[in-house]
């Protein structure tokens, strides 16, 4: 199904006729996702709603370039994925996009400012250098103070706060939230959600995968994932003012 966005600008996201099948050819080929288009641009927030099995992760891993399509074409940010050896779409990743996860996944030995530092250390970013980007990185998501602490020292909100950060700190113009909210407290949750739109008007483009349909309700286009298919939904109730 043709989703395109609503603005004229070059989306930073295109997929054409996007396909995902597993173990093609078998008596048990499973065809996860079928022929989707999408168009998002920078500065838009969206959010992908559907229940397990959908296909919602299907799509996000392959918009962050995580996995390869069976078919069809993705563009991000004006680049053809398929035009790039494994090397190169891994070096995209760390330039053009930022992962955010449920779990938060931050390495428990290390303090907030050294996971927020960590994705730097592939880009031969001095470590001082590093290091003062990460508390910069840090002092915008509300944790400078915070910045010597662990993990196991932080609370949910907070470890989704520095993983935000470390999502961030290579500045990559999109960020993919697979169910960030999901082990968080509704009041934290929706704190994490303000950071998503205070981004957004920051000119990220914010991608939310989410089987809630309230936290979806945060973004700016909902679309619904259903056997593989993409749908437009309602527009988000809430709208940048």
């Amino acid at each position: 199904m043709n989703v395109p966005a609503p603005q004229t600008r070059t989306p930073v996201i295109r997929t054409r006729g996007l396909r995902k099948v597993y173990l093609p050819g078998t008596e048990v080929e499973v065809v996860a996702l079928h022929d989707v288009d999408l168009d998002v641009c920078r500065g838009e927030f969206i959010a992908i709603m559907g229940p397990s099995g959908s296909g919602k992760s299907t799509l996000m891993n392959l918009i962050g370039c995580l996995d390869t399509p069976s078919s069809g074409r993705y563009h991000c940010d004006g680049v053809d994925i398929a035009s790039l050896d494994a090397e190169e779409r891994a070096q995209l990743r760390l330039d053009k996009i930022g992962f955010v996860f449920q779990g938060f996944n931050l390495l428990p030995r290390m303090d907030a400012l050294e996971n927020v530092a960590m994705p730097m250390a592939y880009a031969n970013i001095a470590r001082d250098a590093r290091l003062e980007r990460a508390h910069a990185a840090l002092e915008a998501v509300g944790l400078g103070a915070r910045a010597r602490h662990r993990p196991s020292e932080l609370s949910g909100g907070q470890q989704q706060r520095v993983a935000i950060a470390r999502a961030l700190i290579n500045r990559p113009p999109i960020l993919l939230a697979d169910e960030p909210t999901g082990a968080l407290d509704s009041r934290t949750g929706e704190e994490i959600l303000a950071l998503f739109k205070q981004l957004r008007d920051e000119d990220h483009t914010v991608v939310l995968i989410t089987h809630d349909a309230g936290v979806a309700a945060h973004a700016d286009r909902i679309y619904e994932m259903r056997d593989g298919e993409l749908h437009a939904a309602a527009h988000a109730v809430e709208h940048r003012s």
